[in-house]
C-alpha cells in the first residue's frame, strides 16, 4: 500500500488562506452587486405633501397615546388626491417599519 503524501503546515496554512480571501472577494462583490438602486425624490403635490404628514403625525401620536399594540386605520380613498399619494404613502410607511 501506497503511503500518502505529506503536505507540510505552511501549504494548508496558504490554501486556507486563498480560500478565505477568495470567498471575501465573492461576499464583497455579491454584496455590491444586490445593493438596491437610490432611487430619486420624485415630486409630490402639495395636496398629497399634506395628506401624508397628517398621516404621519396622527400615527405618531397614536403611538405615543397607546401603551400597547393597536391598528390605526385611514380610509382608502380620500377626495382631491393624487394617484401618486398611495405610492408615496406607501414608501413612507414601508421605511417606518
Amino acid at each position: 500500500m501506497p503511503k500518502p503524501l505529506r503536505t507540510s503546515r505552511r501549504t494548508w496554512i496558504a490554501a486556507w488562506v486563498v480560500l478565505c480571501a477568495a470567498g471575501l472577494a465573492a461576499t464583497v462583490g455579491l454584496n455590491a452587486s444586490n445593493a438596491p438602486d437610490p432611487q430619486t425624490e420624485r415630486p409630490v403635490s402639495a395636496e398629497c405633501a399634506e395628506y401624508v404628514a397628517d398621516i404621519e403625525r396622527q400615527l405618531a401620536e397614536a403611538q405615543r397615546m397607546s401603551e400597547r399594540d393597536g391598528v390605526l386605520v385611514f380610509s382608502r380613498v380620500q377626495a382631491g388626491t393624487d394617484d401618486d399619494c398611495g405610492e408615496v404613502l406607501r414608501d413612507r410607511l414601508r421605511d417606518d417599519r
